[in-house]
């Protein structure tokens, strides 16, 4: 299967001989969100618990900058947290990606 693409970026299925073609590089197309690269110099992040599964032990937060779903464990837990808390958190790196990690802290909002 061939796909094409017209001047506005779609993509279509058959060639069109009105087309305006630019040269495109192939090393600059983008197919995928680049993986998070785990830093430890990071400042901690910030995001409400998205998911979380009490009786698994396991959950995920949104992390409110990168929009990421970034793992837990109960383990990593300092409260008896459920879902849409607010908790700052430092990340590392586990075995299947990015995870919460060290003591997840219930977020304080500035008053």
């Amino acid at each position: 299967m061939m796909a094409y693409i017209d001047e506005n970026g779609n993509i279509i299925g058959t060639p069109s001989i009105r087309l305006k073609q630019k040269p495109v590089q192939a090393d600059q197309i983008q197919v995928a969100v680049p993986k998070r690269i785990h830093n430890p110099d990071d400042q901690l992040d910030r995001g409400p618990i998205s998911f979380f599964n009490t009786a698994k032990g396991y959950g995920f937060i949104r992390d409110d900058n990168t929009r990421e779903n970034i793992f837990f464990h109960v383990n990593s837990l300092t409260f008896d947290a459920k879902e849409n808390d607010k908790v700052t958190f430092s990340t590392g790196k586990g075995l299947k990606g990015i995870n919460a990690v060290q003591r997840l802290l219930r977020h304080k909002a500035k008053s």
